[in-house]
């Protein structure tokens, strides 16, 4: 039986995440925040801590807020923003150019030959992602995504998988993460130890600001999207004719 590149592309894909899961599931974050705490009198052994983090994060699967808490923590608001910032950009990267590579099979449907309801899903999963990147475009869809409270790895899929180029994925990232990264910093620096609880009671209003901001960026293409229905069903019933 041979084997198509888009299956084993999906099988290293599926074993790649199998070994991120355990990994994530073995090692605990409070002990890896632990250790960069234990170093944080020293500026470069703790930069070089906090480079290791965002290097290894998406092996671990660690969201992206309890970095930029420990980045806060050790270097204050003014040094804090920028490198939390870059840091989230290092890291999706790769995820973002993996995903890109597991999808570019023969065609772009690979995962779409799965049977059963899970294909179905996939199907339509994919579809709807599609959809979303058509109506809202790259850069205003990947903003929508980093602001609205999901997994950053999950949004970089959606992306990725979606046909947003490399340099739309990056400003997306930047301005939608900007007031996580800001809010997280904030509350790091102030925090007397390194904390990976998140953004406590900041957090409800953040994520209350991110998703009003969200909805603002996304009324215009959905209303768009909404007055042109009418205009094309209009159209097919005349090439119909």
């Amino acid at each position: 039986m041979s084997v198509s590149p888009g299956q084993l592309r999906l099988l290293a894909g599926m074993i790649v995440i199998g070994a991120i899961v355990a990994t994530g599931v073995l090692v605990s974050p409070a002990g890896v925040f632990g250790a960069a705490e234990s170093v944080s009198s020293d500026p470069y052994l703790f930069g070089l801590v906090v480079v290791g983090l965002y290097l290894v994060r998406p092996l671990l699967a660690l969201p992206t807020t309890p970095l930029a808490l420990v980045v806060g923590y050790g270097y204050g608001v003014v040094l804090g923003v920028p490198i939390a910032l870059a840091g989230v950009i290092m890291t999706v990267i790769p995820v973002f150019l993996a995903a890109r590579w597991l999808g570019d099979a023969e065609t772009r449907t690979w995962p779409w030959s799965i049977g059963g309801w899970i294909g179905t899903l996939l199907e339509r999963t994919g579809t709807t992602v599609s959809r979303y990147y058509n109506t809202a475009g790259p850069v205003r869809g990947v903003i929508v995504s980093r602001l609205a409270p999901i997994p950053s790895d999950v949004s970089t899929c959606a992306a990725a998988v979606s046909g947003v180029r490399l340099r739309e994925l990056v400003i997306g990232t930047a301005i939608g993460e900007l007031p996580w990264t800001v809010a997280a910093v904030i509350v790091g620096s102030s925090a007397a130890t390194v904390t990976a609880g998140g953004l406590g009671d900041l957090g409800v209003t953040l994520t209350v600001a991110c998703l009003l901001a969200a909805m603002a960026l996304l009324a215009g293409p959905i209303y768009r999207a909404v007055q042109s229905r009418p205009q094309r069903r209009s159209v097919d019933r005349q090439m119909d004719r």
